[in-house]
């Protein structure tokens, strides 16, 4: 499973470095990059990566604000790792919690070697099977195993359950897809499907039959691949006639 990563980094050269370096690890995937400790907590909250990186060099004393501000929000924070051209800033990164100290310029072998003992310590778990649906003070909590699909409409997002009923979140679809366990898998501006209820796959008609309500939904040329890559996934514990 992919480590989701953000970058609070106002220094453009910085930035583009630690992408570079980053970019050569597959199972590594940047969601958002800010310039400030203030925008860098609201992606946190929005998106909930799995690691933060920050370029201590300017204003670091807010960025330690913005963590210990941090606590007041979620359960479990992420992963800090704190970039800077010099140790100075070390001892504080390690009172609050930082995982690793990168120093610039940038070394490649530290580097990995930090990647490394991150995955080794700290394993990509599943993602939690219960979402949570925030409107106002009102909070709706869906057993993602319980959910066969989901469809956009408009800014808002409908989720089709195995009840038969439908929920619906004032939320657009993309903001659920990086959220959802790793079963649900985009197939179409505007769905998303549960693939443990795909029950049939039309390549000829762009649709995919959901087993539970034998309803069909259609997947587009832009995610065909996607489609491709479900039907191996089902293949391989099925047993097939040929025709």
């Amino acid at each position: 499973m992919n480590y989701t990563y953000t970058i609070i980094d106002s220094d453009a050269v910085s930035n583009l470095q630690l992408h570079a370096f980053l970019d050569e690890y597959d199972n590594f995937e940047c969601i958002n990059t800010t310039s400030n400790p203030s925008d860098g907590l609201n992606d946190i909250l929005k998106y909930a990566p799995d690691i933060v990186f920050i370029n201590l060099n300017n204003d670091y004393a807010s960025v330690f604000l913005m963590i210990t501000e941090m606590h007041q929000y979620l359960k479990e924070l992420p992963i800090f790792i704190g970039i800077a051209s010099t140790k100075n800033y070390a001892y504080d990164a390690i009172k609050n919690g930082f995982f690793d100290y990168w120093l610039q310029p940038f070394n490649e072998f530290e580097i990995r070697k930090s990647l490394l003992k991150l995955q080794k310590k700290i394993p990509k778990s599943k993602k939690p099977i219960t979402l949570c649906l925030k409107s106002y003070n009102d909070f709706q909590y869906l057993n993602t195993n319980d959910i066969l699909y989901l469809k956009a409409d408009n800014n808002t997002t409908e989720f089709f359950m195995k009840d038969d009923t439908i929920i619906n979140a004032y939320k657009t679809l993309k903001t659920f897809e990086k959220s959802l366990p790793e079963n649900f898998m985009r197939i179409h501006q505007s769905y998303i499907v549960n693939t443990n209820y795909v029950s049939r796959i039309n390549f000829g008609k762009s649709i995919c039959t959901i087993k539970a309500v034998k309803e069909n939904i259609p997947f587009s040329k832009s995610y065909r691949e996607n489609m491709e890559n479900l039907k191996a996934i089902l293949s391989k514990n099925t047993l097939s006639s040929l025709n």
